[in-house]
């Protein structure tokens, strides 16, 4: 992964008490979120992270961009006492905008990561206006619907935002039922923590197991865990070759720099007659007395 200022936005609405996700959907994302930061800040240890919910009365920052674990289970355990209300995700991707604007280190790429088990009560003309401004700003956009939820309208609005938002498949809206495999599990598998290599996810789509593994003959989901392993792995062995090429390039370099002579280097600096080697004096008396020779005796 690319250095990178991730946003990662919780839903703590009153959905997320559901227990269609063992032990409940709320709990299945804090168990995500960690594995989300993991992966973010092994990946690149400049990486930062922030935290913000979009639930109960509103949304709200719950830590902001930090390298440090801790701030994040802090603010999932305070968010866990306000499940309430109703999701708020237009406001609180704005929100998350905002915090991504003011990172410290500009060279980091901004990129948001939203949970989504609850309705959205959101129009899709204004979501959509809204990923257009994302997209002009450079932000890349992934959400990860979640939940057997009964409203089909949420999938057609985050596809619809997704559409709009997404350069170069850089945003990602991954679709994950419930199942007897855990949420954090699931993720692993898909392009949001894999990246570019891994198959499906984008467009509205269930995340499909896959990826580029190196020529191993591995199934991702048969092992999460070892996938995430390897393919940060592989990440640091291309960044390990990378550097080497590199430093063997430059070497190759200054050493064709230093086998070049200049002119006049093996040159002694004094001649035969203790002038100055080269020197244009030198030269002339040469040619004065050789033409002295030359001359006829005309008298």
């Amino acid at each position: 992964m690319p250095l990178q200022a991730a946003m990662i936005v919780v839903d703590n609405s009153e959905s997320s008490r559901n227990g269609d996700y063992q032990p409940s959907r709320f709990d299945a994302q804090a168990d995500a979120i960690n594995i989300v930061f993991e992966s973010i800040t092994q990946s690149n240890p400049e990486s930062s992270v922030g935290l913000m919910s979009m639930g109960g009365k509103g949304p709200e920052v719950l830590s902001t961009l930090t390298t440090e674990r801790g701030k994040l289970l802090d603010g999932l355990h305070r968010t866990k006492k306000k499940i309430s209300g109703s999701s708020h995700l237009a406001t609180g991707l704005q929100i998350a905008s905002l915090a991504l604007k003011h990172r410290q280190n500009k060279s980091q790429r901004q990129r948001i990561i939203a949970f989504v088990c609850s309705p959205v009560a959101d129009d899709e003309k204004e979501l959509v206006k809204l990923a257009k401004k994302m997209k002009k700003n450079n932000i890349d956009i992934d959400f990860i619907l979640f939940g057997d939820l009964d409203d089909d309208d949420v999938q057609k609005k985050l596809e619809a935002f997704n559409n709009a938002v997404k350069t170069n498949e850089n945003s990602h809206l991954v679709v994950i039922p419930p199942s007897g495999k855990l949420l954090s599990d699931q993720l692993i598998t898909t392009p949001i923590l894999l990246g570019e290599g891994a198959a499906g996810g984008a467009g509205g789509g269930v995340a499909e197991a896959g990826g580029d593994f190196g020529g191993f003959d591995f199934d991702p989901s048969a092992d999460p865990e070892l996938a995430l392993a390897l393919r940060m792995s592989m990440e640091e062995e291309n960044a390990r070759q990378a550097k080497q090429a590199k430093d063997e390039q430059d070497a190759a370099t200054k050493t064709n720099l230093e086998g070049i002579e200049e002119d006049g280097d093996n040159q002694p600096l004094l001649n035969d007659q203790g002038e100055p080697s080269g020197s244009a004096s030198a030269e002339g008396k040469k040619d004065n007395k050789k033409d002295d020779g030359d001359k006829m005796d005309t008298s």
